[in-house]
């Protein structure tokens, strides 16, 4: 049914998503009481684009802990306006972004067996543009957007270019974040500036607490 919009499914034993990730037109999901296992489900919901209001609770997958579960939940669904009959922020989004946990293709799904034959591709992992790739369509994945392709790619350097992986990772996470953001609206726009600016803010508190820290030890330095 993929002009479906609104769907009640509580209270049905239901133990999996995957059969909903065809339902494109689908804003309002509600899926309480019902026997999900694991967050890990939620990435059926991914390419639902238009879903605004999601009703998860009372099933396993919720856990014990609500503040985990709900940032986990709005990480994965960033473009949520309302959780569990609870109306969510553009500060909750944000800090979801920044400390919600990463909710992965459930184990045995098609979509996780597609990816990966359980070899390791040494040269894809060594190639720059391959890698970049990897990281831009993966945020891209999370936000419910489609992946790009190579051609998108083509001014990045080749794959003789020698970099140590920390900073090869930096640099393709900074080339990621700015092609994703001439695909984003302005809803979209305003929950990455908040999110940046908490993030900032964290950075500011860091460096005044050491510098504090680093006066309070010459002074005891100069006392002795």
């Amino acid at each position: 049914m993929p002009n479906i919009e609104v769907l009640t499914l509580s209270v049905n034993s239901i133990l999996s998503l995957s059969p909903l990730a065809g339902c494109l037109c689908l804003s309002e999901l509600y899926l309480r009481k019902n026997m999900i296992p694991s967050l890990s489900e939620l990435s059926h919901l991914r390419p639902l684009t238009r879903l605004r209001v999601l009703w998860l609770a009372e099933n396993p997958c919720c856990g014990t802990d609500p503040t985990r579960y709900r940032l986990t939940v709005l990480r994965c669904l960033p473009r949520l306006q309302k959780l569990d009959n609870q109306v969510v922020t553009e500060d909750e989004i944000a800090l979801a972004l920044m400390e919600g946990e990463e909710v992965t293709t459930p184990p045995g799904s098609l979509q996780n067996q597609l990816s990966t034959n359980g070899l390791q591709d040494v040269e894809t992992e060594n190639d720059p543009l391959n890698y970049n790739m990897e990281e831009t369509n993966k945020i891209r994945e999370e936000l419910g957007m489609k992946p790009l392709p190579r051609d998108k790619f083509s001014s990045l350097s080749s794959p003789s270019t020698r970099e140590s992986k920390p900073s090869m990772k930096k640099t393709h996470t900074l080339d990621a974040v700015l092609l994703l953001l001439k695909d984003l609206d302005e809803e979209e726009l305003r929950v990455v500036h908040t999110a940046t600016q908490n993030r900032l803010q964290m950075y500011t508190l860091d460096s005044d607490m050491l510098t504090e820290s680093q006066h309070t030890q010459k002074t005891a330095e100069i006392q002795h």
